[in-house]
């Protein structure tokens, strides 16, 4: 079973190599690296969303034509995660056998409409700050800050200038919803979550805010373990 985990806006691949070591063997954990960061630091970012999920359909394809997988994606990660999900349906190959969505609210939930991203500089780093849009490593160091900029305002402008578009199916396998209690979703539109699948559906409340994924490492891939286990047999 492979893992594909998606970052969260201004993150890279790195952010899952911790999990490593808590996976059981038979999960096989795949990183996304998406371009203008990483290994990719060199490669134009993109022009929106639509664009990075089909370079992420493209990274994985020849994997999932072979191999069962699941999707983890966290905050920006799980509306790439939603969107790959519909990508991949529409060429008819292997669907994932799970997706876990976390720290971020359903598609069709309206988002809050002013555009942050066409901020100055210092004054889209207070708006990311104060929306806990970026991790506190990043806050506390100046120099890693200014490197990350361009990359945080690019990942917000996809978010930004996404437009939900109703599907004509649900996602056709199990998901789970992992949500740090001290995050601003509210229950109810975590639970607007299974108005997405006509499959299983859980919600896991997490110790932490909206970065309880750095600090929830066990946890996690205790909740991933179990569920991928159960769906293997």
């Amino acid at each position: 079973m492979i893992l594909f985990c998606l970052p969260y806006a201004g993150g890279s691949e790195v952010i899952y190599y911790k999990w490593k070591s808590y996976l059981y063997s038979s999960v096989h954990l795949k990183p996304i690296q998406l371009r203008g960061r990483g290994k990719r630091i060199n490669e134009d970012f993109y022009e929106n969303l639509e664009e990075a999920v089909e370079d992420i359909f493209k990274n994985i394809k020849d994997k999932i034509l072979h191999y069962e997988y699941a999707i983890y994606g966290h905050s920006m990660g799980s509306l790439l995660a939603y969107e790959l999900y519909y990508r991949i349906n529409k060429e008819n190959l292997r669907l994932p056998k799970h997706i876990f969505f976390s720290g971020y609210k359903p598609p069709n939930v309206p988002r809050r409409e002013k555009q942050i991203y066409l901020l100055p500089d210092d004054e889209f780093i207070k708006e990311v700050i104060a929306l806990g849009g970026t991790s506190q490593d990043v806050v506390e160091n100046e120099e890693l800050l200014q490197m990350f900029t361009p990359i945080l305002r690019n990942d917000f402008k996809m978010l930004e200038k996404y437009l939900y578009k109703e599907k004509k199916d649900k996602i056709q396998c199990d998901i789970s919803i992992l949500n740090g209690k001290e995050d601003d979703i509210t229950l109810e539109e975590i639970l607007a979550w299974k108005y997405h699948t006509d499959k299983g559906f859980k919600v896991y409340n997490l110790e932490g805010s909206h970065f309880f994924i750095n600090n929830n490492i066990g946890n996690i891939t205790k909740i991933i373990n179990q569920t991928l286990k159960c769906n293997n047999t």
